[in-house]
């Protein structure tokens, strides 16, 4: 019989309602888990955090909350704290989420009771777990953060800008090398995030966990497409997926649309920007629906859906959410990387906006090629991603991690920059407390 565990998953904010990829990864990996382990999600309070807890709750998860909002990102004062960033050794996604009420918070609940496991749900959150001596940790790698910030860096146009996200990634790579060195495990979410953090960060305690779907919940989706509707879903107040739209809004729909003038754009996600909404409203054909209970009537509504990330890391949920839907895809390489699927066999491969054009006007005026592409790809995710086999792969990584009770491998000799931010370890908790 499996014994059951005592794991305490340190978290920005509890995983639901499940409206992003990582809160739904998150979720459905907890929900599966906490049948046989008891599970404690431990979290910063936002307006969701009531209706969460009574959600978790009911399925015997438990939630300790702290009374520390997360800094906004948008505003005046977002873009101070990016100037005041400057000065920082830390990224300032890390030094935003730096939380002294989480790290006490976990401090006492390792004293209280006999945690068998933590877990940070994102590199950024290692630090919360830094002080527990002896005790296995996990960090879950939703990204390599810094990989992102260097796709930013190579499609960044204004030279002010793409200077200070060098900045940003070079901070990133120095911090990812002592968070995952810190753990542990590692778990990504593809093979090649774990070959990078293997090949360029020097770890080799790296699990993969891939990102998945709910088998039942997609399985029921009845394909009944309206013509010429093209899809775009995921979180709108992501960055690659802010500048993917922008792309597709601004030059591939509209020559989707000379081409094909009954095209409809949907985009569908949470958290949109005012200056999103207004540019959907400026765009013929162009509907925006936010924060919707329920992705699978677009899904099921819906010819295609388009990918267009020029900027990423992990894998996306929203294709494998598709393709389990019976959705065709079309995406860019970078879009679909991560995932076992083949350009031509399981999704359509563009990466230059006049071939995704090309493509998308294609799958209008005859569908059917890519509609039989969906459907033989539909049973391989259905099967391949199921939430409940990761589940099961992520509880071996749990129970290979009691085997060794501190990490598998140090630091290595720091470089220039890492003695740096040793140097002014004080110095900078201090700045992330101003920043606040």
């Amino acid at each position: 019989m499996t014994r059951s565990l005592n794991v305490a998953i340190v978290v920005s904010e509890l995983p639901y309602p499940p409206t992003a990829g990582n809160r739904i990864r998150s979720l459905h990996l907890a929900l599966r888990l906490a049948r046989r382990h008891k599970i404690t999600f431990m979290a910063h309070r936002n307006e969701e955090a009531e209706e969460a807890t009574r959600f978790l709750g009911n399925h015997g998860i438990t939630t300790i909350l702290v009374d520390r909002a997360l800094p906004v990102i948008s505003g005046p004062g977002f873009y101070a704290r990016l100037l005041g960033n400057l000065a920082s050794p830390l990224p300032y996604s890390v030094a935003s989420h730096s939380s002294r009420a989480l790290r006490e918070a976990v401090q006492s609940v390792s004293t209280e009771q006999r945690i068998d496991l933590w877990q940070a749900e994102a590199t950024a959150l290692i630090d919360t777990l830094v002080d527990l001596d002896g005790v296995p940790k996990v960090i879950i790698a939703h990204n390599v953060e810094s990989l992102i910030w260097e796709r930013y860096a190579e499609t960044e146009p204004n030279r002010l800008k793409c200077w200070y996200i060098r900045q940003q990634w070079r901070k990133f790579e120095r911090f990812e090398r002592r968070a995952f060195a810190a753990a542990t495990r590692v778990v990504a979410v593809s093979e090649p995030d774990a070959t990078l953090i293997r090949d360029r960060f020097g770890g080799w305690a790296v699990d993969v966990v891939d990102n998945g779907i709910d088998r039942r919940y997609f399985e029921a989706v009845r394909p009944n497409p309206d013509p010429a509707t093209i899809l775009f879903l995921g979180s709108l107040n992501w960055r690659p997926n802010v500048d993917a739209i922008g792309l597709l809004v601004e030059k591939i729909f509209p020559a989707v649309r000379a081409a094909e003038p009954a095209a409809r754009l949907q985009i569908v996600g949470r958290k949109p920007s005012p200056a999103l909404i207004q540019r959907a409203r400026e765009v013929p054909g162009v509907e925006l629906h936010a924060d919707v209970p329920d992705v699978r009537p677009f899904l099921a509504k819906s010819t295609v859906m388009v990918v267009p990330l020029r900027i990423g890391g992990g894998s996306r949920l929203k294709i494998l959410e598709a393709l389990a839907a019976g959705l065709p895809v079309i995406s860019t390489r970078v879009g679909a990387e991560g995932l076992e699927l083949v350009p031509g066999v399981n999704y359509i491969a563009a990466d230059e906006p006049e071939q995704m054009t090309e493509a998308l006007v294609a799958s209008i005026r005859d569908p059917r090629p890519a509609r039989a592409m969906a459907e033989r790809t539909r049973g391989f995710v259905l099967e391949r991603y199921d939430w409940d086999t990761l589940a099961d792969r992520l509880e071996r990584v749990w129970f290979d991690c009691l085997e060794c009770s501190s990490p598998r491998f140090v630091e290595v000799g720091p470089s220039r920059g890492e003695a740096a931010d040793r140097a002014h370890g004080t110095a900078a908790e201090k700045l992330i407390g101003d920043l606040r």
